[in-house]
């Protein structure tokens, strides 16, 4: 690898944050002109109960905000993606290895993040015309599906049946069990989406999450998937800019489920497929899902056998937030352990 191959990582990060800066203002008029955000303020739990908590601390944040800033990043990846695709064409010679889309790497990324976005902006459509999105079982057949998809494409196409796994030695294969543990991993990060409850808190906890995976694919030569994490970091980026307190609009729906899928495959095909430890350091470089999944579980769980709540709210950074910190206090910190996570994670990976 030398100078060129690490411009091929940046160029994609500073063309998607540019088109990021420039697509907000059309975004911005097109969400306020239209309303876009929820008619009425109040979330309903897990477990199906009002979340009283979490209404009194965000009855004014959640009316008057746009959804559907999602469209930012996955506009920004996209639009990265096509411009170098369409260079290339143009100018082989000039701009052929800038383009990313390859069938090896990024085709499948790509689809899920397609899909899971589209879907998202469905739910958030729904949400804003007072129908109350689309029920949580079909987003979770969605993900599914587009998981067991993905999944089979590992196994057949691919041949991958083997994945990392801490502690042992030699990767640990898993035969046909494979497809299922793969939907497994898809429906954890997908319930970690629910981190898009704070103004700034979800786009620089993903932000560290795929600039991890960017650096993990550029060490292991796969060129195409660094630069695909790369478009996606410089997308996120541009909607942090606007998303940091007060935030102008929010991640919503079609941001989390394009992300989180698209996540999923980035990992796997960084793990064994790459030669490397994309999935046994997922846990690490994504600390702050993992916790927002743990978190909801055990409230769950406590609430259903115990009738009783271990945190004040969940997800745990509504409980820091009930505790009386200052909500910008908790997203910093977020971010704070979020980058360390992500250092540790390509640590890892890299030994």
């Amino acid at each position: 690898m030398d100078n060129f191959d690490a411009m091929r990582i940046f160029l994609p990060s500073v063309i998607a944050f540019l088109f990021g800066i420039g697509f907000t203002p059309f975004l911005t008029y097109v969400l306020y002109r239209f309303h876009f955000w929820k008619p009425k303020a109040g979330k309903t739990a897990l477990d199906g109960t009002p979340a009283e908590t979490f209404n009194k601390l965000h009855e004014h944040k959640e009316v008057g905000t746009p959804r559907a800033g999602g469209i930012l990043v996955w506009g920004a990846t996209l639009l990265t993606a096509g411009l170098l695709a369409f260079l290339g064409m143009l100018k082989p010679d000039a701009f052929g290895s800038l383009a990313f889309i390859s069938r090896e790497q990024t085709w499948l990324p790509l689809v899920a993040l397609i899909v899971g976005a589209l879907v998202g902006f469905i739910d958030d459509y729904y949400e804003v015309r007072g129908k109350g999105g689309l029920r949580l079982r079909v987003r979770i057949v969605v993900v599914a599906s587009v998981a067991l998809f993905c999944a089979w494409w590992f196994y057949s196409k691919l041949g991958v049946t083997a994945i990392s796994f801490p502690f042992i030695s030699g990767p640990l294969d898993l035969g046909l069990l494979f497809i299922p543990f793969f939907m497994l991993v898809a429906l954890s990060l997908y319930a970690g989406g629910v981190i898009d409850g704070l103004d700034g808190l979800s786009g620089g906890v993903y932000a560290s999450i795929f600039a991890a995976y960017a650096g993990i694919a550029f060490f292991q030569n796969q060129l195409n998937i660094a630069a695909l994490c790369a478009a996606i970091l410089g997308g996120l980026l541009a909607f942090l800019w606007f998303n940091i307190p007060p935030a102008r609009f929010y991640l919503s729906e079609t941001g989390s489920m394009g992300l989180t899928l698209a996540l999923t495959v980035i990992v796997f095909l960084t793990d064994l497929r790459g030669e490397g430890k994309g999935l046994m350091v997922l846990p690490i470089i994504a600390l702050p899902l993992v916790a927002t999944v743990v978190s909801n579980v055990l409230q769950i769980f406590s609430k259903k056998v115990f009738n009783k709540k271990v945190f004040r709210v969940a997800p745990l950074h509504h409980h820091f937030e009930a505790l009386g910190w200052p909500a910008y206090k908790v997203t910093m910190r977020y971010w704070v352990i979020s980058v360390v996570s992500a250092l540790i994670g390509v640590s890892l990976a890299l030994l």
